[in-house]
C-alpha cells in the first residue's frame, strides 16, 4: 500500500508515465486506485509524429500492469516523507510475520 500512498499525494501534480510499448505520456494525475490505475487528465504525447492519433485525446486511463515508470519532477516527492513511511511498513510487516510464528 506504500505506492498507493505516494501516488495519491501526486493527485494534481504533472507526471510522466512511459508505457511497457514505450509510449511516454505527460500528464496531471487526477486519480489512482489500489491497483495503481492511473487517470490522467491534460495529456499530451512525448512523440507526437510518432502517434499522431493520440494528439485530440485530452484524457486517459492507463492500468497499472502496463506502466513501465513513472517519471517525476524535481522536488515532487519528500525523499525523506518516503524513507520513513518505508520504515514503518518494513517494522509493520515484520511485527505482523512474528506474531504469525
Amino acid at each position: 500500500m506504500l505506492f498507493y500512498s505516494v501516488f495519491k499525494t501526486l493527485i494534481g501534480k504533472e507526471i510522466t508515465v512511459e508505457l511497457k510499448n514505450n509510449l511516454c505520456i505527460i500528464g496531471t494525475l487526477h486519480g489512482v486506485d489500489q491497483y495503481l490505475n492511473l487517470k490522467l487528465t491534460d495529456i499530451s504525447v512525448v512523440e507526437e509524429e510518432k502517434y499522431p492519433h493520440l494528439m485530440s485525446v485530452k484524457n486517459c486511463f492507463i492500468r497499472g500492469s502496463t506502466v513501465r515508470y513513472v517519471h517525476l519532477k524535481k522536488n515532487t516527492l519528500d525523499v525523506d516523507v518516503l524513507q520513513d513511511a518505508a520504515r514503518v511498513e518494513a517494522k509493520n510487516a515484520k511485527q505482523g510475520k512474528q506474531q504469525k510464528s
